[in-house]
């Protein structure tokens, strides 16, 4: 069994030292989840392990045969390959052959009656054969589908950077090296594609390394934990959920010795267990093993809750109105005679596959980009935080506590007391001593938490965020997501990440493409069960066989009472009418004769009810008469 291990590892950075001494070993089959907050060092352990980076101190012990392949979170390739030949990088005779197939294929496409190219493609599927390439095509083909990745010929520096960290992904998948390590696999993945590669990795027969904020997806690809904290490095057995539960215990137990602030894995772990409790397509196992975590995890205490309820701005009655709105790019539709209305309180999720228009249909509530046609109305007293993709432009030179008072020095929580910048930098995972650090020291990750710990301390009353979960880590998001359930206006995000959708989003939007858009009351969870049971039964009603033509029974016929029933029913009917109308008439002229009125409601019942059965009787022999 093929394993690597690491030994007494250091990394500094400049004067900050990321880990100090950490040991570990990985096994084929292990599943290994790396958590921490962002500036742990998380991304660099990760390319240490990969031969990426180098250690200050500590080795590295693996067999000489041993095969890494490594996905970045942000790919580093050459902007001029094309994408066939970077996905099919390697030495092996098997991968050129491959790749000569797929250039042939590419060329006749363009050029079908080459006499010359198909005299090749005869050559390169015989050396297909005989080393078994078909077989690597497949493989090849099938994770590139699933990555939406269709643009073979397409050079790496025309590709946007969704594009490109696809790319990358596919060309480790289809490796199948021993130790696969991937930072931020999910990031510009929609559903299915996420789907896809849980199952993917279920197959895989190496060992697995990852960073990912997507916490279903680590519960469900993950059989052991790792955790940067502090320049330490500790090791949990079992998947995200399990991990919570040791988290709040080893916390739990520091805190007998040390004044812990903050513990909001407890909360967390309760969030999960319910969730798990509550969709119905769980399997019992997991939903079982979610119930059997330790009971006393399941009360928060005061103490360990992480409270940032900020008072935030009045919010009127109107808040955001589209009427009629159109927008488009070219011949690219975003919105075609889209009507919505946002109302104070609302919590709204967008999804879409990529390209659908998520971010410009943010950016029009933003007020960011007009519309083509129709109207755009915000109501007065909304002031928009806007949490967007792109970094915001920092003066690297400041130091984090000055960029943070250039919003405001103190702020106001909801039970009217203030918290000061500094204890805001605390709560949002910025330890004390770090406060005076200059923002160009920051991790990537570190940057975007403080800016969006900027944008809260603005008081805003609705919230626009785009894609957060894709440069937060995981116990940040949580900090975000005990904020947003304090938050009392309005929060309106896109993102792909199932979890974080659950956990705020009580509405969604659909874009489906070409300006349609569709809504969906209820979480992201009940919405993907909606959509599986919509399709399984559109399935059954298209597999169902059809049914045998049934031999032509012979026409019924009235019978001899039947008959004198059907020649009469007619004014049958029309004498219980008329006697109806005459019973009305009656009943206005009997003045104050109580017991006549009386006499006539119960022969209006009796009528009424004779009426209706002779109406049933007309409906069934004027079938048969008439069949």
């Amino acid at each position: 069994m093929k394993s690597i291990s690491v030994e007494n590892l250091t990394k500094t950075y400049g004067e900050k030292e990321l880990f100090h001494s950490i040991s570990f070993a990985i096994s084929e089959k292990e599943r290994v989840g790396l958590i921490g907050i962002n500036g742990t060092g998380k991304s660099s352990l990760l390319k240490i392990v990969a031969g990426i980076d180098l250690p200050d101190d500590g080795e590295i012990i693996a067999p000489k045969d041993y095969r890494i392949a490594y996905s970045s979170q942000s790919p580093d390739i050459d902007p001029d390959m094309t994408v066939l030949d970077y996905v099919y990088t390697g030495d092996a005779p098997v991968w050129k052959i491959v790749r000569n197939y797929e250039e042939i294929l590419l060329k006749l496409e363009t050029d079908p009656e080459n006499n010359k190219l198909h005299s090749e493609l005869f050559d390169v599927q015989k050396r297909m054969d005989a080393h078994n390439g078909w077989d690597v095509h497949t493989n090849t083909k099938t994770v590139l589908t699933k990555l939406d990745v269709n643009f073979y010929d397409k050079k790496i520096g025309e590709l946007s950077g969704g594009q490109k960290k696809r790319v990358s992904l596919a060309q480790v998948l289809i490796q199948e090296p021993d130790l696969l390590i991937l930072d931020e696999p999910t990031n510009h993945l929609d559903f299915e594609a996420v789907k896809w590669l849980e199952d993917y990795l279920g197959k895989f027969n190496g060992a697995l390394l990852l960073v990912t904020h997507d916490r279903y997806f680590l519960d469900r690809v993950t059989n052991r934990m790792f955790e940067l904290e502090g320049g330490n490095l500790y090791s949990y057995k079992g998947n995200y959920a399990e991990f919570l539960q040791a988290k709040a215990i080893r916390e739990e137990n520091e805190a007998a010795t040390i004044d812990k602030q903050k513990n909001l894995f407890r909360r967390e772990l309760e969030w999960i267990r319910r969730g798990a409790k509550a969709r119905s397509t769980k399997q019992k196992a997991r939903i079982q093993r979610f119930e059997e975590l330790d009971d006393k995890l399941s009360s928060v205490s005061e103490k360990g809750k992480l409270d940032i309820s900020l008072k935030g701005s009045r919010l009127g009655k109107q808040v955001f109105e589209l009427v009629s709105a159109t927008k488009s790019f070219g011949n690219k539709m975003i919105l075609n005679d889209f009507n919505l209305l946002v109302k104070p309180g609302d919590r709204i999720g967008i999804i879409g596959h990529n390209g659908t228009g998520k971010s410009t249909l943010l950016n029009i509530l933003a007020g960011k980009i007009p519309l083509d046609t129709g109207d755009y109305i915000i109501g007065q007293t909304v002031k928009i935080a806007y949490y967007t993709q792109e970094n915001e432009e920092m003066d690297l030179s400041k130091r984090m506590i000055e960029y943070l008072k250039e919003t405001a020095e103190i702020i106001e929580t909801t039970d009217g007391k203030t918290i000061s910048a500094a204890q805001m930098l605390e709560r949002f995972l910025f330890p004390p001593h770090t406060h005076g650090t200059i923002i160009g020291k920051l991790s990537g990750g570190e940057r975007r938490r403080l800016y969006l710990l900027k944008i809260l301390m603005g008081e805003p009353n609705v919230l626009l965020l785009d894609e957060p979960t894709n440069d937060l880590d995981t116990q940040t998001l949580m900090v975000l997501e005990d904020y947003l359930d304090e938050f009392k206006g309005v929060v309106i995000t896109v993102s792909h990440d199932r979890y974080f959708l659950d956990k705020v989003a009580h509405e969604l939007l659909i874009l489906q493409g070409n300006g349609y858009i569709g809504s969906y009351y209820g979480n992201y969870t009940e919405y993907l069960q909606a959509e599986k049971q919509k399709e399984q039964a559109e399935k059954a009603v298209k597999e169902k066989p059809k049914q045998q033509e049934q031999p032509k029974q012979k026409k019924a016929k009235l019978s001899y009472n039947e008959q004198r029933e059907w020649e009469t029913i007619d004014s049958d009917i029309e004498a219980c009418e008329n006697r109806l109308e005459e019973i009305e008439k009656e009943m206005e002229s009997i003045g104050s004769d109580f017991e006549k009125a009386n006499a006539l409601l119960k022969e209006q019942a009796e009528q009424n009810e004779k009426l209706e059965h002779l109406i049933e009787r007309w409906s069934y022999l004027s079938e048969i008469a008439e069949g």
